[in-house]
């Protein structure tokens, strides 16, 4: 399951009552600074459930307490426009790790999360290119594999079995070091795009003959598609059987419990 917002109350108790093997939530509740507590965490573990911390990593959202920092120290680039609000980063740059990154993933170790879900890994193919002319798409891949990859070291010199999922990007398992950094993938919209759209454009294909690979290299597939409408919620559940993949059929705005796959 996958929820950012909506948790009633600003508690987990329900994600804890949910039939559901991995939950990936926000680092905070509020989406700012009100982190889930170690205690909170260890109780929906305690629900039999592996529990994934969501942040982002090539982007930063203008509500996040860290903003006015990164916007201080130069790092914004341009806003995304599918998520006005949101800006991507200078994601390569030292002080983006000190300011946003480390200080995030120090935040879900002490709270006794189980891993970290990293979202906007496609930075590195949004970035206005006329902001950074130094740099070409190819560049700023391998810059965002090395991040994932000084990622991944930084919290299993703490945690070896902590997780590691980026999201999306199925890509960059092409860039050296990549796929050994990794213990899996979140994948949106392998079979379906928001809302209820059959996903058959050329990248649909590509991106689940890359997921494919991924899995056969032994990283589990967190596959989240987003539909409501019961014959497609049924389809793409039997796709993720079929696949093999772990798979969640829910709302774009990720706001609520959805049914499970059987």
């Amino acid at each position: 399951m996958y929820q950012l917002q909506g948790y009633p109350d600003g508690r987990l108790d329900a994600l804890a009552a949910a039939p559901f093997r991995i939950a990936v939530v926000d680092l905070a509740r509020d989406g700012g600074s009100s982190y889930f507590r170690a205690d909170e965490i260890s109780a929906l573990k305690a629900s039999g459930k592996r529990v994934l911390a969501y942040f982002e990593i090539g982007s930063i959202e203008s509500f996040r307490p860290d903003f006015a920092a990164v916007r201080d120290e130069g790092l914004l680039l341009n806003e995304w426009p599918s998520w006005p609000g949101e800006r991507f980063v200078r994601y390569w740059e030292p002080r983006w790790w000190e300011l946003a990154v480390r200080p995030r993933l120090d935040q879900a170790l002490s709270s006794g999360f189980d891993g970290v879900y990293l979202d906007t890994p496609l930075a590195y193919e949004e970035i206005d290119l006329a902001l950074v002319p130094s740099a070409d798409r190819a560049g700023l891949g391998r810059r965002m594999t090395d991040l994932i990859m000084r990622i991944s070291a930084h919290v299993k010199r703490a945690n070896p079995a902590f997780g590691v999922f980026p999201q999306n990007s199925p890509e960059l398992r092409e860039n050296s070091g990549y796929v050994d950094a990794i213990d899996g993938i979140g994948m949106e919209e392998l079979f379906f795009r928001a809302t209820d759209e059959p996903c058959t454009a050329d990248f649909c294909a590509e991106n689940l003959a890359a997921v494919r690979k991924l899995k056969e290299a032994g990283k589990t597939i967190l596959a989240v598609d987003y539909a409501t409408r019961p014959q497609n919620v049924a389809e793409a559940c039997r796709r993720y059987r079929e696949e093999g993949f772990e798979g969640y059929v829910t709302v774009r705005a990720l706001d609520t419990i959805a049914a499970p796959c059987h």
